[in-house]
């Protein structure tokens, strides 16, 4: 594969894996991060071939490398967790932990959220997007959209408990 194909598949492809990853994941570094690393790999491996299935080969990449860093944050989050009882040690005034407890509430709840609903709200929380872009970009009808917002914001509210 030559530098200017190369550079054409990362200019067309690269914000879409992104997105995709973050929707999964939730975290904008973690998903910048895996995206880059399947172009990384992809350039090291120099596949031939049509850029349609060089597409689907990065996607899959980056499923494969989402659920292997997933696996191994749960791995070191359980570690931590055993070796950390009985510490308790907290200097942090009252505000910041129910605030970090709210937040950490959020990012769970948006990890459990049903993948559809998720990929809706994100796009229109953090891409800033109208229901109409939303609908073009998933290939779907704007009442979908609207539902499936509905159904995002429901489980965030009871979630949260407002």
């Amino acid at each position: 594969m030559e530098q200017k194909e190369f550079k054409s598949l990362f200019d067309a492809n690269f914000e879409g894996l992104r997105n995709y990853i973050y929707y999964r994941a939730g975290d904008k570094e973690l998903a910048t991060d895996i995206a880059q690393e399947c172009f990384l790999r992809l350039w090291e491996k120099q596949p031939k071939g049509d850029p349609v299935k060089l597409k689907g080969l990065l996607f899959k990449m980056g499923h494969d490398l989402f659920i292997s860093k997933y696996r191994h944050a749960k791995v070191v989050e359980d570690f931590a967790f055993k070796n950390s009882r009985g510490n308790g040690e907290s200097i942090s005034p009252h505000d910041e932990i129910e605030y970090q407890e709210l937040k950490d509430k959020y990012q769970e709840t948006l990890k459990s959220m049903p993948g559809n609903s998720r990929v809706v709200f994100l796009m229109r929380r953090d891409e800033e997007l109208k229901n109409q872009e939303i609908a073009e970009r998933l290939d779907i009808s704007i009442k979908a959209v609207e539902k499936r917002m509905t159904k995002a914001l429901e489980i965030l509210k009871r979630a949260l408990d407002y």
